[in-house]
């Protein structure tokens, strides 16, 4: 499809049906999106195809935990996970191990496991350019380097006919994910991406116009796009 066309219908698919997804069509998929770019054209992503059973619901049950977290941060009425306004981590704002023992239902996350593809993209770490690393803020910048490749792979496979979306909540669990999946100490978890044919599709999706996000020369500067 267009490439225009693919960008404004991309939207996140979180229900699948049973209709399997071919190897060869997945290896199409992954074969285009390896085209991203990358901080020095390192490439340093690694794509786990999740494949057995327990070991899928071990990543479900992993990602389940994060997910009791971040909703406990939604029911606070507070952004989950985010920065304060000097752009620096102050610690949780709600209390992680009460959030553990909380039934909080979500359909995509509590049938993660049985997603046509489940995949884990990691990242080599030692292969990342964090130039804001010292800079007065949460480092952001190195994710420029494995998130492009991620998006290709939702794109590629859009145009595929096939729906998916991007998940971070396993990051929660990084140190029992390393282990899980084997992952060195010079790796980590940059998503989990499921994949399949979509049960739904949204027909239209809801996005700021350009002039609520850019701006003419300074961040106080006229929209651009009005």
């Amino acid at each position: 499809m267009e490439l225009r066309d693919a960008i404004r219908t991309n939207g996140a698919v979180r229900a699948f049906t049973d209709q399997p997804v071919a190897d060869d069509l997945l290896a199409e998929i992954l074969d285009t999106a390896r085209f991203a770019p990358s901080g020095g054209n390192r490439q340093g992503w690694t794509v786990l195809v999740l494949r057995d059973p327990e070991l899928r619901r071990a990543v479900r049950d992993l990602s389940a935990a994060g997910w009791r977290e971040y909703a406990a941060y939604l029911a606070a009425g507070m952004r989950p996970f985010a920065m304060g306004p000097d752009g620096r981590w102050h610690g949780p704002g709600v209390d992680l191990a009460a959030a553990h023992e909380a039934e909080v239902p979500l359909p995509f996350v509590d049938r993660m496991h049985e997603a046509p593809v489940l995949l884990v993209v990691a990242y080599d770490l030692t292969e990342v350019a964090y130039l804001d690393i010292d800079a007065p803020h949460q480092p952001i910048m190195g994710g420029g380097s494995v998130y492009p490749f991620v998006q290709n792979v939702l794109l590629c496979a859009r145009d595929a006919g096939l729906g998916g979306v991007l998940t971070t909540f396993l990051g929660r669990r990084a140190a029992e994910a390393r282990a899980l999946l084997g992952l060195p100490a010079s790796h980590a978890v940059a998503a989990v991406v499921a994949l399949g044919y979509p049960e739904h599709r949204a027909t239209k999706l809801t996005r700021n116009p350009v002039a609520a996000f850019a701006r003419i020369d300074r961040f106080d500067g006229e929209p651009f796009g009005a």
